[in-house]
């Protein structure tokens, strides 16, 4: 039976933006996706007419639904979205879609037929292209993963790029493990998922910075840096030592 696909765009005050992604995301899927699909938007807390939007999107396009969580939190939106999702892969993006949508049946084509547990673009292989990203934002994000793989020896090259996708059973295992709502999400799943043996597929991408992007480089990098002590000092450990004892509960069974 072939799979079905949830795509996930959490969004938080994306009135302008959100329309666009929505026009251009479903016609690219419907054209490109061999697989049916839903396109979620995860509304996080927005005060502004985001929820109006989404909801007349939904209206209009029959693979759009919407949810709303009042409590602000990119993790938050996507771990309420996937966990409540019946769909055999969980994918999401970014709302500006700065990862070029070429990538997604790659994406995709890594989970259902190649059997990776998680496919992740990255910005930071040797065949992707980025452009017009700040020199300040590049240094950041490769000196960050550079960290991670200090920290935890691991080899996916690009922890935060919005473009992501997971098995339901690796979902279904790793999701109520991960406890960042916000944007170390990312992070600390692929982390989790890397250190108990599931497998990350690293896909390169064409990915053009939005110059619109409202997110805060410095608090976000102190919040990253703040969550990977965490892991480092006992959460990874206090995660896996869970994962290990559902396992053998589920084997036991």
């Amino acid at each position: 039976m072939p799979p079905l696909i949830d795509v996930v765009i959490p969004v938080l005050n994306e009135e302008k933006a959100l329309p666009g992604c929505i026009e251009s995301l479903t016609q690219f899927l419907q054209y490109n996706s061999p697989y049916d699909f839903r396109i979620v938007i995860a509304d996080n807390g927005s005060d502004d007419l985001t929820p109006e939007i989404s909801s007349s999107l939904s209206k209009e396009h029959p693979q759009v639904t919407w949810i709303r969580l009042e409590m602000r939190g990119r993790g938050r939106a996507l771990k309420k979205a996937w966990s409540g999702s019946d769909a055999d892969i969980l994918c999401y993006m970014d709302v500006d879609l700065s990862t070029d949508l070429g990538a997604f049946p790659v994406l995709v084509k890594a989970i259902w037929e190649d059997r990776f547990d998680l496919a992740v673009g990255s910005r930071l292989m040797s065949h992707s292209v980025v452009r017009k990203r700040s020199t300040k934002r590049e240094f950041t994000s490769r000196s960050y993963n550079i960290l991670i793989k200090a920290m935890f020896m691991t080899k996916f090259s690009d922890a935060q790029c919005g473009f992501k996708a997971i098995s339901k059973s690796a979902a279904a295992d790793l999701l109520p493990l991960v406890k960042d709502q916000g944007w170390f999400f990312d992070s600390e799943l692929l982390i989790l998922a890397e250190k108990n043996g599931y497998h990350i597929k690293d896909i390169p991408v064409l990915w053009v910075d939005d110059p619109d992007s409202r997110v805060n480089v410095i608090k976000t990098a102190r919040d990253d840096i703040k969550g990977l002590l965490r892991l480092r000092t006992r959460g990874l450990s206090e995660a896996s030592k869970l994962l290990r004892h559902s396992r053998t509960q589920y084997n036991g069974h």
